[in-house]
């Protein structure tokens, strides 16, 4: 009965898993699905922003494929020094690393690291009640923030910048956080790109939410969005491309509102260096502007403007991390593979395989994570028969008896369901639906509970 071990409860573990126990080539697989979190779900759970519900109503379809009878999940498990990957290949029969893209890419100028920049990243996980995050005040005694990139993070950060507490009251978003964001004075926050409106990566839907904002105005400049080659005529631009730029053509013919707040969006502008205050705090952003050079990217022109904030969010990309044990492409980010196998010195590692983000690097929307894992499920079970079984020798013994042995003591499924009742107890006491837990010992308290 082979047992593998998916590393990784995202998307991309999810519908690995369910790709394996959903097959008929090879019977009776058992999976055992691991996170470091005692919380399965992934980004669904800690990167889609709480305005967002559709999107995370996903978790019940990853919870569809968790609750099969021949998928286990097991939380708090943590690979590293006392479980490296050698001692998980011994424990089961293969091991698909599914971890995503941990890190956020960084700017490289100077000021990057002052008090008051952070990345969208550490942002998005305060506000979603990430265990790992940290309250750094993000928003207070803000009135201007910059958020540089032009992807749907960056839409999100912004979004949630602007939001008022009447609209974040009904997510599931912590206390904490609620406290703040409904507190905030920030008034203007800019939404800053280097290229033009019809490279940028957000999607239409995304970018039509802020002007649905209350008491908020979205901000244009025509003079810089008539300097993109598709912006004249965008019927000649692909259809994605196409709708971003007939919504901004909307917002820039809107005269002038009295609003409370106000999203400025800003094209063709390079950051060069985040400027500190008297105080050493982030005090604005300098940009070059640049232009079209017409292969698709751009060129800087020698001119240079400042923008004014308080908080500077950087949003442009993510980035794989290393994970002691397995082979790393520190270029890509992304572990070496052929077809999902993963590759050790240019040559195929028996038994481990990657899926998702750390297979393919940080592109794609959740559903791009179906065929990626499709494609390493194939490889894995074409390459099972002849792999024999790592635990032959004990058939009898449960990978989970391995885990205990190294130190380990894993949040079992019920543990994860007694943390969702504690957070609806939570949310009712608070006249809300269920509340986010945002730290270690909460989470860790609750999943005893059962």
């Amino acid at each position: 009965m082979p047992h593998i071990a998916v590393v990784g409860s995202g998307p991309s573990g999810v519908y690995t898993a369910q790709g394996l126990v959903r097959q008929d080539r090879v019977p009776d697989i058992r999976v055992d699905v691991l996170d470091r979190l005692p919380c399965p779900y992934g980004l669904v759970r800690y990167g889609v922003a709480p305005d967002h519900e559709k999107i995370k109503s996903l978790q019940n379809n990853l919870r569809t494929v968790l609750e099969d009878e021949r998928v286990r999940f097991l939380g708090g498990v943590e690979i590293g020094p006392a479980l490296p990957p050698a001692k998980l290949l011994e424990l089961y029969d293969a091991v698909v690393y599914c971890v995503g893209a941990a890190a956020d890419r960084r700017l490289g100028i100077p000021g990057e690291d002052l008090p008051g920049s952070w990345s969208a990243t550490d942002f998005v996980a305060w506000y979603s009640a990430h265990p790992d995050a940290v309250d750094s005040g993000f928003v207070r005694g803000v009135r201007t923030a910059v958020a540089i990139g032009v992807g749907n993070v960056s839409v999100d950060v912004t979004r949630m910048l602007a939001r008022g507490a009447t609209e974040l009251l009904p997510t599931d978003m912590p206390c904490a956080a609620l406290d703040t964001l409904g507190a905030s004075e920030v008034r203007d926050v800019y939404m800053v790109g280097r290229r033009g409106p019809s490279q940028a990566r957000f999607t239409t839907k995304e970018l039509r939410e802020l002007g649905g904002l209350p008491d908020t105005e979205v901000v244009l400049g025509e003079r810089e969005l008539a300097l993109d080659p598709g912006y004249a005529d965008p019927t000649a631009l692909p259809a994605a491309q196409r709708r971003n730029v007939e919504v901004l053509r909307g917002w820039a013919a809107v005269p002038p509102r009295d609003t409370r707040r106000r999203i400025h969006l800003r094209f063709y502008l390079r950051p060069v260096e985040v400027l500190a205050g008297g105080d050493g705090r982030v005090a604005g952003v300098r940009f070059e502007r640049t232009r079209p050079d017409g292969h698709g990217g751009v060129a800087g022109t020698g001119v240079f403007e400042e923008i004014g904030a308080e908080l500077v969010l950087r949003s442009v990309g993510y980035r794989g991390v290393p994970l002691e044990g397995l082979p790393f492409d520190e270029r890509g980010g992304t572990v070496p593979h052929k077809a999902g196998r993963v590759l050790r010195d240019a040559r195929v590692a028996p038994g481990e395989y990657v899926a998702g983000w750390i297979k393919r690097g940080p592109t794609g929307v959740i559903g791009t994570n179906r065929p990626c894992a499709k494609e390493t499920v194939t490889s894995l079970l074409d390459d099972l028969a002849g792999m024999g079984t790592a635990t032959e020798a004990g058939a009898a013994q449960d990978p989970l008896t391995g885990l205990i042995a190294v130190g380990v003591r894993p949040v079992p499924w019920d543990g994860w369901r007694a943390i969702e009742r504690a957070e609806a107890e939570l949310g009712r006491g608070l006249g809300r639906g269920p509340v986010k837990i945002p730290d270690w010992d909460g989470l860790l308290n609750a999943a005893r509970e059962t």
